[in-house]
Protein backbone atom coordinates (compact mmCIF):
# COMPACT_ATOMS: atom_id res chain seq x y z
CA UNK A 1 0.00 0.00 0.00
CA UNK A 2 1.17 3.40 -1.08
CA UNK A 3 -0.91 5.57 0.34
CA UNK A 4 0.46 9.17 1.18
CA UNK A 5 -0.92 10.55 4.12
CA UNK A 6 -1.06 13.53 6.19
CA UNK A 7 -0.10 14.03 9.83
CA UNK A 8 -1.37 17.10 12.09
CA UNK A 9 -0.20 18.58 15.05
CA UNK A 10 -2.42 16.56 16.99
CA UNK A 11 -1.25 13.68 15.89
CA UNK A 12 -4.34 12.79 13.81
CA UNK A 13 -3.99 11.68 10.68
CA UNK A 14 -5.73 11.93 6.60
CA UNK A 15 -5.27 10.40 3.38
CA UNK A 16 -4.19 13.94 0.99
CA UNK A 17 -6.91 15.57 -0.89
CA UNK A 18 -5.07 14.78 -4.57
CA UNK A 19 -7.41 13.30 -6.44
CA UNK A 20 -10.41 14.40 -4.52
CA UNK A 21 -13.52 17.01 -5.36
CA UNK A 22 -13.68 20.15 -3.75
CA UNK A 23 -16.59 20.94 -3.75
CA UNK A 24 -16.19 24.37 -1.05
CA UNK A 25 -13.51 25.43 -3.11
CA UNK A 26 -15.36 24.86 -6.64
CA UNK A 27 -18.86 26.46 -5.30
CA UNK A 28 -19.53 29.80 -4.01
CA UNK A 29 -21.81 30.24 -0.47
CA UNK A 30 -22.87 33.46 -2.30
CA UNK A 31 -24.05 32.32 -5.49
CA UNK A 32 -25.68 29.15 -3.97
CA UNK A 33 -27.62 31.27 -1.22
CA UNK A 34 -28.41 33.64 -3.81
CA UNK A 35 -29.99 30.72 -6.29
CA UNK A 36 -32.00 29.83 -2.95
CA UNK A 37 -33.48 32.67 -2.40
CA UNK A 38 -34.53 32.82 -5.98
CA UNK A 39 -35.98 29.26 -5.99
CA UNK A 40 -37.49 29.84 -2.54
CA UNK A 41 -39.50 32.68 -3.96
CA UNK A 42 -39.96 31.17 -7.07
CA UNK A 43 -41.88 28.24 -5.30
CA UNK A 44 -45.57 29.41 -5.13
CA UNK A 45 -47.64 28.86 -8.40
CA UNK A 46 -50.30 30.74 -9.84
CA UNK A 47 -53.21 29.22 -7.30
CA UNK A 48 -51.38 30.43 -4.21
CA UNK A 49 -50.50 26.78 -3.13
CA UNK A 50 -46.27 26.43 -3.32
CA UNK A 51 -44.84 23.49 -4.73
CA UNK A 52 -42.37 21.45 -3.19
CA UNK A 53 -38.92 22.92 -3.41
CA UNK A 54 -37.37 19.40 -5.39
CA UNK A 55 -40.25 19.25 -7.52
CA UNK A 56 -38.59 20.34 -10.60
CA UNK A 57 -36.56 16.79 -10.15
CA UNK A 58 -39.49 15.00 -10.86
CA UNK A 59 -38.75 15.98 -14.58
CA UNK A 60 -38.88 18.53 -17.06
CA UNK A 61 -38.55 17.97 -20.52
CA UNK A 62 -35.29 19.22 -22.16
CA UNK A 63 -36.95 21.46 -24.91
CA UNK A 64 -38.70 22.91 -21.91
CA UNK A 65 -35.38 23.98 -20.14
CA UNK A 66 -33.86 25.06 -23.87
CA UNK A 67 -36.63 27.24 -24.84
CA UNK A 68 -36.63 28.95 -21.02
CA UNK A 69 -32.91 29.24 -21.11
CA UNK A 70 -32.29 30.71 -24.11
CA UNK A 71 -35.32 33.12 -22.46
CA UNK A 72 -33.22 34.07 -20.03
CA UNK A 73 -29.99 34.26 -21.81
CA UNK A 74 -31.00 36.30 -24.22
CA UNK A 75 -31.87 38.78 -21.00
CA UNK A 76 -28.35 38.25 -19.93
CA UNK A 77 -27.12 39.57 -22.71
CA UNK A 78 -29.43 42.38 -22.54
CA UNK A 79 -28.22 43.19 -19.04
CA UNK A 80 -24.59 42.67 -20.28
CA UNK A 81 -24.72 45.04 -22.81
CA UNK A 82 -26.32 47.78 -20.64
CA UNK A 83 -30.34 47.13 -21.31
CA UNK A 84 -32.32 46.96 -18.54
CA UNK A 85 -35.04 43.74 -18.40
CA UNK A 86 -38.11 43.11 -15.84
CA UNK A 87 -36.30 40.58 -14.41
CA UNK A 88 -33.01 42.37 -13.46
CA UNK A 89 -29.23 40.93 -13.29
CA UNK A 90 -29.84 38.73 -10.63
CA UNK A 91 -32.97 36.99 -11.27
CA UNK A 92 -31.66 36.15 -14.77
CA UNK A 93 -28.50 34.72 -13.94
CA UNK A 94 -30.37 32.32 -11.47
CA UNK A 95 -32.95 31.75 -13.97
CA UNK A 96 -30.65 30.50 -16.57
CA UNK A 97 -28.94 28.38 -13.81
CA UNK A 98 -32.22 26.78 -12.82
CA UNK A 99 -32.49 25.92 -16.39
CA UNK A 100 -28.93 24.65 -17.23
CA UNK A 101 -29.01 22.70 -13.51
CA UNK A 102 -32.26 20.74 -14.39
CA UNK A 103 -30.74 20.04 -18.05
CA UNK A 104 -28.33 19.07 -16.97
CA UNK A 105 -29.95 16.42 -14.41
CA UNK A 106 -32.20 15.57 -16.70
CA UNK A 107 -29.17 14.33 -18.79
CA UNK A 108 -27.23 12.41 -16.18
CA UNK A 109 -30.53 10.55 -15.33
CA UNK A 110 -31.12 9.60 -18.49
CA UNK A 111 -27.24 7.92 -18.76
CA UNK A 112 -27.62 6.39 -15.45
CA UNK A 113 -29.59 3.45 -17.12
CA UNK A 114 -27.30 3.24 -20.03
CA UNK A 115 -23.88 2.79 -17.54
CA UNK A 116 -25.98 0.39 -15.07
CA UNK A 117 -26.74 -1.49 -18.00
CA UNK A 118 -22.94 -1.93 -19.28
CA UNK A 119 -21.79 -2.24 -15.33
CA UNK A 120 -24.32 -5.73 -15.01
CA UNK A 121 -23.32 -6.63 -19.05
CA UNK A 122 -19.74 -6.82 -17.69
CA UNK A 123 -20.78 -7.85 -14.33
CA UNK A 124 -22.44 -11.27 -15.99
CA UNK A 125 -19.47 -11.37 -18.80
CA UNK A 126 -17.01 -11.78 -15.81
CA UNK A 127 -19.09 -14.13 -14.33
CA UNK A 128 -19.47 -16.65 -17.52
CA UNK A 129 -15.94 -16.34 -18.60
CA UNK A 130 -13.31 -14.24 -16.55
CA UNK A 131 -10.56 -14.51 -18.13
CA UNK A 132 -12.24 -13.06 -21.92
CA UNK A 133 -14.07 -10.67 -20.03
CA UNK A 134 -10.76 -9.03 -18.82
CA UNK A 135 -9.68 -9.49 -22.44
CA UNK A 136 -12.47 -7.81 -23.76
CA UNK A 137 -12.11 -4.84 -21.50
CA UNK A 138 -8.37 -4.71 -20.86
CA UNK A 139 -6.08 -3.05 -23.43
CA UNK A 140 -3.54 -5.26 -24.78
CA UNK A 141 -0.40 -3.85 -24.31
CA UNK A 142 0.70 -2.19 -27.52
CA UNK A 143 -2.51 -0.14 -27.13
CA UNK A 144 -1.95 1.36 -23.76
CA UNK A 145 -0.78 4.82 -23.03
CA UNK A 146 2.28 3.50 -20.48
CA UNK A 147 5.12 1.29 -20.60
CA UNK A 148 4.82 0.39 -17.01
CA UNK A 149 3.77 -3.56 -16.66
CA UNK A 150 0.38 -4.23 -15.93
CA UNK A 151 0.95 -7.12 -13.10
CA UNK A 152 0.36 -10.14 -13.99
CA UNK A 153 -1.89 -11.51 -17.07
CA UNK A 154 -5.60 -12.63 -16.56
CA UNK A 155 -4.12 -16.40 -17.00
CA UNK A 156 -0.79 -15.67 -14.76
CA UNK A 157 -3.40 -13.92 -12.07
CA UNK A 158 -5.60 -17.57 -12.44
CA UNK A 159 -2.27 -20.18 -12.17
CA UNK A 160 -1.10 -18.42 -9.60
CA UNK A 161 -3.85 -18.42 -7.19
CA UNK A 162 -3.37 -17.47 -3.72
CA UNK A 163 -0.86 -14.85 -3.91
CA UNK A 164 -1.17 -11.71 -1.56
Amino acid sequence: MNAQVRTFDSGATRNLDAGKLDFEGFLSPLVLERYAQYMHKHREQADGTLRDSDNWQKGIPLPVYMKSGWRHFFDWWKEHRGLDTEAGIEDTLCALLFNISGYLHEYLKAQAPAVEQRLTAFAAAVYADPIAAIHAHVPPYAERDSDEPMGLTAGEAITAGGTD
